[in-house]
């Protein structure tokens, strides 16, 4: 089976290796793929069918759309699309959206709060699905505002894994577009034909949000040095724990046991 376009082999490949370099898909693997009926999340099932029909082990995907209650979404016209092209799914219909509004506290945002929700309806009915991974859209966009998101609001070095187990040890999520740029999973998407559906949520597309805010940012530096956003994805791999200021990394103890150590040789 050959590729269709320039593009889809390209972010084939990227696939590819993320799959590869953090162990993602095994044999006989039933991956839930978490379709928001949003570019990234269609990109993925895509892609994942592609590589699913030239893999050289068998897996089988089957998409879940998690409904927040939003009465404007239109859930049909990702069942249409999944039936048309011969993709296994299920639309889960919550109340999340009303959920929100009740349960929001004062130091979260609504799309935080939102994601929390929806990923656990998500852990639920990967066990009803038979699931062994959840597969989730994130690109390395998303990565390098995660990064930069903790960096400038929480206080902390992180972003978010390309493979996670869960606390409970219960699940497995993987996130197979770690490589590819978001620009690429608009594009693929809409060579695709697939239909962008928005949330209906009315906070989506703030652009008061700080996520949002990262984004412009990285647009911005993006137009003038190109290739930055490369270069931040690049350094999420790349760490010098001995260079960080966390003392659960470098125990001042050990330093000094260290320095001591030096001392002593230079003196002897």
């Amino acid at each position: 089976m050959a590729y269709r376009t320039e593009l889809e082999a390209r972010i084939a490949k990227k696939t590819t290796k993320a799959s590869v370099d953090f162990d993602m898909i095994q044999e006989g693997d039933r991956i839930m793929v978490g379709l928001s009926g949003g570019k990234d999340s269609w990109a993925l099932l895509q892609i994942l069918d592609v590589l699913r029909q030239r893999a050289p082990i068998r897996f089988s995907l089957v998409a879940v759309n998690v409904d927040s209650g939003y009465k404007a979404f239109k859930h049909d016209l990702i069942a249409r699309t999944c039936e048309e092209r011969g993709w296994e799914y299920r639309i889960e219909h919550t109340e999340i959206g009303e959920l929100i509004e009740d349960i929001l506290d004062v130091n979260d945002t609504p799309c935080s709060l939102c994601a929390r929700l929806r990923r656990g309806v998500l852990y639920r009915v990967a066990k009803e699905v038979g699931a062994t991974k959840i597969a989730l859209g994130h690109h390395a966009d998303d990565f390098i505002e995660t990064l930069l998101l903790n960096i400038f609001f929480a206080g902390a070095l992180k972003a978010m894994p390309a493979k996670l187990v869960s606390d409970d040890q219960q699940h497995v999520v993987i996130r197979p577009l770690v490589y590819v740029g978001e620009d690429e999973a608009r594009q693929y998407c809409k060579e695709s034909t697939l239909p962008i559906i928005g949330c209906c949520c009315p906070a989506c597309g703030d652009l008061a949000l700080q996520r949002q805010r990262m984004k412009k940012l990285l647009m911005d530096l993006e137009v003038e040095h190109p290739g930055v956003k490369s270069s931040v994805l690049k350094a999420l791999g790349n760490v010098a724990p001995r260079h960080l200021l966390d003392t659960r990394l470098n125990p001042p103890a050990e330093l000094r046991a260290r320095a001591s150590e030096l001392v002593s040789s230079v003196a002897s």
